[in-house]
This record gives C-alpha cells, structure tokens and sequence, in this order.
C-alpha cells in the first residue's frame, strides 16, 4: 500500500507531467514497491472519445499504460521528496489487444509493474489493463527518464 495514505486522495495531476486535458488516467487506486495500480473511466468528456464507437480506440492503451508508468515514477519522487521528472515512451514488446475500444460508462485498471531499471534511467515494465478481472491490453513497456531532462533534449538535438 501508499506509504501515506494521503497520497491516494491527490489529484493525479500532482503525480503526472502532463496536464488537462491530456491526463488520461483518473486515480491512484494501490502503490507497492515497483508496481502502481490506476483507474481509466471512461466518459464522453474522455480524451480521444469517439462517439461513432462509443468509446476510446484500444490503441489509446498504451497511453494509459505509459501515464500509469509516469504516476508511479511521480509517487516515488513525492516519497523521496524529489520534483516530478519527464519521461519518455521508447517502445512497447509483446503488445496484445484484447477489443476494439474502452466502453462508455466502463472503468479500466491499469496495473504497470517495473521489471528492470537502469541507473541511466533505461526501465522495462510489464503493463496489463483489465476489466472486472478481465485482461484487456498488454505489453512489456519501455521508457527512459533521464536525471536532466532539458540537458538530454539539447544534447539529443545536436
């Protein structure tokens, strides 16, 4: 569980570098070392709501899987009493989509669960998203948070 409970009560969007409304993920459901679990509902005001198919395209998974990823690095930082870093989506291995799209009025949980980390900040995370117990989306993520990220960009640039 949350070292703070208090922590669970937070907006996202003090856990996540992005803000509205490309916040697609709602909440912070359970934190345990290496692991978050989050929550997705989704509502016609969701981000990429699409009402021909009544949902959100399944392709948007990833997403919810790589802002869960950036919610459990933000809630490390905050117990560690550091800022909130930019991270960045490499790639994802053995992805599986299960449906066509996340349902109107559905909620979805997120579950990422780090696998490796690299000092350089190079991580590997087995991501699953699931329905009443039913698995929706996976795939095995890969993401790079580097310790500056202003530094990274200018020196990947040249």
């Amino acid at each position: 569980m949350l070292a703070d409970e208090k922590l669970l009560a937070k907006d996202i969007a003090e856990f996540v570098p992005h803000r509205a409304p490309m916040i697609l993920i709602n909440s912070i459901i359970v934190h345990q070392a290496d692991s978050l679990l989050t929550e997705v509902v989704i509502t016609e005001q969701s981000a990429y709501f699409n009402p021909a198919i009544n949902g959100v395209p399944n392709y948007v998974g990833i997403e919810y899987m790589a802002q869960s990823i950036a919610a459990l690095a933000g809630v490390e930082a905050h117990l560690r009493h550091d800022k909130i870093r930019v991270g960045f989506l490499l790639g994802t291995r053995k992805l599986l989509m299960h449906q066509p799209h996340y349902q109107l009025g559905k909620a979805y949980q997120v579950r990422v669960t780090r696998l490796y980390q690299e000092d350089s900040g190079l991580a590997v995370f087995d991501c699953q998203i699931k329905a009443d117990e039913t698995v929706i989306a996976s795939a095995n993520v890969n993401v790079f948070q580097p310790q500056d990220t202003q530094a990274y960009i200018k020196e990947s640039s040249v």
